[in-house]
């Protein structure tokens, strides 16, 4: 199985989310004189929003341009990984050919060197992904704390009492309608307030089978870094 060991894809459009803006339709029984303190139920009528924030912060341009730098930074710690996965994929094939014809101590020393070189790849490779988690998360986290600010603006100007997030899988929302979704509306907002400018489509070379990516080279079976985390709203 072939794969590029790190690779980070923009989402080509927005994703429909499933998701349920749950607002009440049978009118509120009054309070009581003694619960005039309560909090008050939520209207029937409240502008209620969705958002994913972590495709928004992938959509916005200062995203695409940071991301897609990220992920050229690092194609040649990618290629020395891939390079030597090929090694040991080499020695394996060569130590089949020749088993046969090899004495015991021969296959035995053979053995012991690719293992010690799966020992090398395995660390270097769990190197790596600790440093790209680690500045793809620093990325996300700044962006994404500007985009709450948008956020808050947006939600205030235009009458909404709540926006929810869907990004996560664990989201209560259910359902929703296409037309409460205000991530590219969000977007749109931050691309002005940013005025970073729309990254150039990525180059295509010849035989690439991802979006702006090269082929898929021959690459460890390791866990990919995870997608970056939106920050926690501020209080």
């Amino acid at each position: 199985m072939t794969r590029k060991l790190f690779r980070f894809i923009l989402p080509a459009a927005l994703l429909t989310v499933s998701a349920l803006a749950q607002t009440g339709t049978a009118a509120a029984a009054p309070a009581p004189a003694a619960a005039a303190s309560s909090p008050a139920a939520v209207s029937s009528t409240a502008r209620i929003g969705i958002i994913n924030i972590q495709n928004a912060i992938l959509m916005t341009n200062e995203g695409r341009r940071d991301f897609e730098a990220l992920q050229k930074k690092f194609e040649p710690t990618q290629n020395q990984l891939n390079s030597l996965n090929q090694d040991i994929e080499n020695l394996k094939k060569q130590l089949q050919a020749q088993s046969d014809k090899l004495n015991d101590q021969s296959r035995a020393d053979m053995v012991k060197n690719i293992e010690a070189k799966q020992k090398v790849l395995q660390r270097q490779v769990e190197d790596a992904q600790g440093e790209f988690q680690g500045q793809q998360n620093e990325i996300a986290n700044r962006i994404g704390g500007k985009l709450l600010e948008v956020l808050d603006k947006f939600a205030k100007n235009n009458g909404y009492s709540v926006i929810l997030d869907v990004s996560s899988q664990q989201s209560p929302v259910l359902w929703a309608a296409q037309t409460t979704d205000v991530t590219q509306e969000i977007v749109t907002a931050y691309n002005a307030q940013s005025g970073v400018p729309a990254p150039p489509p990525a180059a295509r070379p010849a035989g690439a089978t991802t979006p702006g990516g090269a082929a898929k080279p021959a690459a460890p079976t390791t866990p990919r870094p995870a997608a970056p985390k939106p920050p926690a709203p501020k209080p």
